[in-house]
């Protein structure tokens, strides 16, 4: 029985999940949302949320600790530098999950996770310069 046991194993080995899970993140900091099925974005949720609220702390231990999930040197200036003072105000709940429906091939739940403050149409890597 899986009594008291956190977490969804998702079908993958611990590592995989790992893997996976770094991908997506580096992925929800460059785009600032992403599709995925419902239990994965689920899972994502609370490891980006503690990526972001180690932004906010700012200091040299916090930018190593989130390396050691986000390994891009440029995603991780951007999390500390443009997505966590956006946030600087509020405590927690900084992503929403969309419940888009079913995937056509094999009728997965499917799900939009995005940071709240993300505007439509506005891509933070397109600039008006």
């Amino acid at each position: 029985m899986r009594h008291a046991m956190r977490g969804r194993k998702l079908g993958r080995t611990t590592a995989h999940r790992w893997a996976m899970f770094r991908n997506q993140l580096q992925s929800l900091v460059e785009h600032e949302r992403i599709i995925t099925t419902l239990p994965k974005a689920k899972e994502l949720r609370p490891i980006f949320e503690k990526a972001i609220t180690q932004g906010k702390r700012g200091t040299v231990h916090a930018r190593r600790r989130v390396r050691r999930v986000i390994p891009n040197r440029l995603l991780v200036k951007k999390l500390f530098d443009d997505i966590a003072p956006r946030f600087a105000d509020r405590n927690g709940g900084y992503t929403r999950i969309i419940k888009l429906g079913p995937r056509k091939g094999d009728g997965a739940e499917m799900a939009l996770i995005e940071l709240v403050d993300y505007e439509l149409g506005q891509d933070s890597s397109e600039s008006d310069d």
